[in-house]
């Protein structure tokens, strides 16, 4: 039995062998738990509504270390997703002292969360994939039901914290809530920020 100070990660499922599409080189992308938004179009909202199976970090390690090999030959590693993966920032400090440094540890995120969760992270996480929605305080509002100031404030802290180079922001077009002109807007506004690494893309609605 773990102690009770021990954090457990809410683990959803692992998505084993992706190639640079969380990060750097080969990942296992861990889904976990816990949102604090409510996206109109939740692209994980089926996978957030299955029971998660709370682990510590040994156990996780264990379900991963299969993949090792790949990580330390491509310069990959884990990548947290979920949900809002920074809600489990203190899990990642204590993953990395049962994997080492020979890992990247990634961590997806909207960055609305308070700041002490960024912080930490920040003492352990490689890189960041950050979906900034929309820089545009209203459109966000509309399409997360969150502030957009906090998601700012977070990426201001992270910029000088460590840097623009591990930080990837997505900036999608979100059919209903953005265009194309609202997107070129936000990316002026990251760049003007520091921001260097910008995925734009679209999402695709599928009806149900």
């Amino acid at each position: 039995m773990c102690p009770k100070s021990e954090p457990l990660f809410p683990l959803l499922r692992i998505a084993r062998l992706r190639m640079e599409i969380d990060g750097e080189g080969v990942t296992s992308l861990v889904a976990g738990t816990g949102c604090p938004l409510s996206c109109k179009w939740c692209l994980n909202a089926a996978v957030l509504r299955q029971p998660p199976t709370p682990v510590t970090a040994r156990e996780l390690y264990d379900r991963v270390k299969i993949d090792d090999l790949y990580f330390r030959a491509t310069g990959g590693g884990i990548t947290f997703g979920g949900g809002e993966a920074l809600l489990h920032a203190a899990f990642f400090r204590a993953f990395r002292e049962v994997c080492g440094d020979n890992w990247h540890i990634c961590a997806e995120t909207s960055l609305h969360v308070p700041r002490g969760l960024v912080e930490t992270a920040a003492e352990t996480v490689d890189g960041f994939v950050i979906d900034i929605k929309d820089m545009n305080s209203e459109i966000y509002r509309r399409y997360t039901g969150g502030d957009a100031g906090l998601v700012q404030e977070n990426l201001a802290y992270l910029l000088g914290k460590v840097g623009p180079e591990r930080l990837l922001v997505r900036v999608p077009l979100i059919p209903d809530f953005n265009t194309p002109a609202d997107c070129d807007t936000s990316e002026q506004k990251l760049r003007a920020m520091g921001v260097t690494r910008i995925d734009r893309f679209s999402y695709i609605r599928r009806e149900v």
